[in-house]
């Protein structure tokens, strides 16, 4: 199992892939280098990514600051607090079932380290409030998976007919058909689509 650590393994990776297919090659031309990601695992990162789920990033900015605030970032704390404390946070009632499934499902996060990642996003998505993709992005940028990919991001997709000149943006499935190509390195991959589809939304004047 590849475990991006550096710059040099996404490096490693984007130069595979450029020499397996031509399209990665010119949209790398058109990137410049890719940025690393890595991201902290453990409780805390994806209680935060529970609580970016369906709202803008300015609001899980100020939800997850006051958690911090509040000491609620740590399974005892987040399984012993009350609906009214992480009500009073800004969470939602089904984000409040949610934070609180997180706490009490004992994940060994150390353990996640060692797992393949079809084991890692199994553990994960048991968790109500944790779906594919939530899973998915962990893998990748928490635990450094190099072979896992989004399928079901937007943009990602919407990058994907862009630069594969597709008729129509796939759909998750057929996106993660495709994604197999890219083996071993499908998280790469998704680097380089993510910085395309930005230096084509750019070119476009879309933010």
């Amino acid at each position: 199992m590849r475990i991006i650590k550096g710059d040099a393994c996404v490096e490693e990776g984007a130069l595979w892939l450029a020499a397996a297919e031509p399209r990665f090659a010119r949209a790398l031309g058109q990137v410049g280098p890719l940025p690393l990601r890595l991201k902290p695992e453990g409780f805390g990162e994806l209680l935060s990514a529970i609580m970016g789920q369906q709202v803008s990033i300015a609001s899980a900015a100020a939800i997850n600051g006051r958690l911090r605030d509040a000491g609620l970032v740590t399974e005892k704390a987040v399984a012993a607090a009350s609906e009214e404390e992480l009500r009073a946070c800004g969470l939602s009632r089904q984000k409040i079932r949610y934070a609180h499934a997180l706490a009490n499902s004992g994940i060994d996060f150390s353990a996640l380290r060692g797992k393949p990642t079809v084991d890692v996003i199994k553990t994960l998505t048991a968790v109500p409030g944790i779906g594919s993709w939530t899973a998915e992005i962990y893998a990748m940028f928490s635990l450094g998976h190099a072979d896992v990919f989004a399928s079901g991001d937007l943009a990602l997709q919407e990058a994907a007919r862009i630069l594969f000149e597709l008729p129509a943006r796939p759909k998750e499935k057929e996106m993660r058909q495709m994604a197999l190509d890219w083996s071993p390195w499908q998280s790469v991959a998704a680097r380089i689509l993510w910085a395309y589809y930005r230096v084509e939304k750019d070119r476009e004047g879309i933010t």
